[in-house]
């Protein structure tokens, strides 16, 4: 590292600098010949810096872009292994630890427990998003801030090794006619200025000075794309945020209100539609296998917004429909961001409630009726001048192995619910009534048997269909939410416009300056040396140096 940086010119450097920040001089090896390091004109880098400290050897190492490029590698390397098998995320209604060995064997069980089956939620693979993101950060600064400095700050007139140790050079004395009283160096140089403004150049002179630029902008096309990929890598991660990313596939029971996570929407499927080709619709080969293909199957589906009471479990949440639409394949529900598909369905008979009469089972005296539903039943019924009041609920009803009720799950296969009535001719602290909707459940579990007296008395029973709600299907639908996509759009748009800057736009400097009657012409670029050498050749004919061309290529040379 260069610890002396102050130069002849009185321009005192950054340490670290190469090349004097001012006129250009090469702070070290000034007699050598070889090309300057010309990437941000010899400016020091924080990366460079003698004697690092703790930060700033962290800050090296992501300032390094060998460690930004096995970063990448190491990533990629990550997303091949989580795309040989399909991920967990992509399951429905299966048990993955069962699946991968059962269906890929060893190395499926063996890809399972290392966590590959959920490569991109995985903590590693975050982090290592999120160290490429850090990398691009602290690559653009430890190089952009050298680079505006360098280009913000550039003088006209530049050291003559500055000159000649350039890529492109050229030295030589001026044309005779320069010389005389009829063109003097100063006539020269502003005729030189002409030549390269028609070649759209942004010309600066100062006497027999001159600097000319132009297509600056290019150089920051890396950054900008950098920019671009620093908002598109922070989309992705903030995909981690709840309520920000979803990508789930949902049951959704005919007539049952299900909340969707993370969100305040719930959905309620009021009504899935099945329908199948006829047969003369069929190809010969559907007829010849004789199975039934479906056509449509559609969801009419209604979605709500919860008002108050969301995240008491102890209340019902109070609920506003927001939006109805009929869910058909390829044709989503589309709502504030929210999306569902239609995924699959599910023959599924289940019992969704029913409307019981209470009765006088000895004179057929009815006394009421009440809606009880197979999901969250109220705390208690009125029919007539009788109360039930619910003391227990068992949506599949079952006895251990000392004879106890029990429930095998949450779902209403076999429900069944005991009552305290009170009323007339009751105990007034009520009696207890076992109560099993579906007539199966009656006989099997020996209902009657288990009321006794108060079931030859009073009876529960559903007098037809009518009373009787019942879901035929589950609807199967694939939630999406990905708040984050549209900054993963602008950040994918910043990242091709900084690519096409850098790409298709090329940064040209020539300078040059005359001294005694000799000019010395360098140029500089950072691709397409052919086109500058051109540019050049252009400016040295137009202003009277006539080089023939084989002389000119020995003159105007890439070192």
């Amino acid at each position: 590292m260069i610890q002396n940086t102050k130069c002849e010119c009185g321009h005192q450097n950054h340490v670290g600098t190469l090349l004097c920040e001012s006129c250009g001089k090469p702070l070290s090896d000034e007699g050598g010949s070889e090309p300057l390091e010309m990437r941000y004109d010899g400016v020091a880098r924080r990366s460079q810096r003698a004697n690092p400290g703790v930060l700033d050897r962290v800050w090296n190492f992501f300032s390094s872009v060998k460690i930004a490029v096995y970063l990448i590698a190491i990533t990629l390397l990550g997303s091949i292994l989580g795309t040989i098998y399909p991920q967990e995320n992509t399951f429905l209604n299966i048990d993955p630890a069962v699946y991968y060995k059962e269906t890929y064997g060893t190395i499926g069980y063996i890809y399972y427990l290392l966590g590959l089956s959920h490569t991109f939620e995985s903590w590693w693979f975050v982090t290592l998003l999120f160290m490429i993101g850090t990398s691009l950060v602290v690559c653009s600064l430890d190089r952009v801030l050298p680079l505006y400095r360098a280009l913000n700050k550039q003088q006209i007139r530049k050291h003559l090794s500055f000159i000649t140790r350039q890529k492109v050079t050229f030295t030589g004395p001026l044309p005779a006619a320069a010389q005389g009283s009829v063109q003097t160096p100063e006539a020269w140089t502003e005729q030189a200025a002409e030549v390269l403004r028609k070649q759209r150049y942004r010309v600066h002179t100062d006497g027999t000075a001159l600097l000319a630029e132009k297509n600056r902008f290019s150089r920051w096309g890396p950054y900008i794309n950098h920019i671009g990929l620093i908002i598109f890598l922070g989309a992705v991660l903030m995909r981690s945020i709840p309520g920000w990313h979803m990508d789930q596939h949902m049951a959704f029971p005919e007539g049952k209100l299900v909340k969707i996570p993370d969100t305040p929407y719930y959905l309620k499927n009021e009504k899935f539609t099945l329908e199948f080709y006829k047969p003369e619709e069929m190809s010969e080969g559907f007829r010849s296998k004789g199975q039934d293909v479906p056509k449509v199957y559609e969801t009419k589906a209604v979605l709500y917004m919860c008002k108050a009471d969301c995240d008491d479990p102890a209340k019902e949440p109070v609920l506003e429909e927001v939006h109805r639409q009929d869910i058909v394949v390829n044709k989503p529900l589309d709502y504030n961001g929210l999306l569902a598909y239609q995924f699959d369905f599910k023959p599924s008979p289940t019992l969704i409630s029913v409307k019981p009469t209470l009765k006088n089972k000895q004179t057929g005296e009815t006394f009421g009726s009440f809606e009880l539903p197979m999901n969250k039943p109220a705390e208690s019924y009125n029919a007539g001048p009788y109360q039930l009041k619910l003391k227990a609920y068992f949506p599949e009803f079952a006895l251990d192995d000392k004879g106890l009720p029990m429930t095998k799950s949450n779902e209403p296969k076999a429900p069944a619910f005991v009552f305290a009535i009170s009323g007339p001719g009751l105990k007034p602290e009520g009696e207890l009534y076992l109560y099993f909707p579906r007539q199966v459940d009656k006989v099997n579990f020996r209902q009657d048997e288990i009321n006794g007296a108060l079931g030859a008395k009073l009876e529960l029973t559903v007098g037809s269909m009518a009373d009787v709600a019942i879901s035929d299907y589950i609807s199967y639908l694939n939630i999406r939410v990905d708040r984050a996509m549209p900054f993963i759009w602008v950040g994918a748009a910043i990242s091709m416009i900084g690519l096409i800057m850098g790409f298709y736009w090329h940064h040209r400097r020539i300078w040059l300056r005359i001294d005694n009657g000799q000019l010395a012409l360098g140029a500089h670029t950072n691709k397409n040396w052919y086109g500058i050498r051109k540019e050049v050749t252009r400016v040295l004919t137009k202003t009277g140096i006539d080089i023939d061309p084989k002389t000119l290529e020995r003159k105007v040379i890439e070192t």
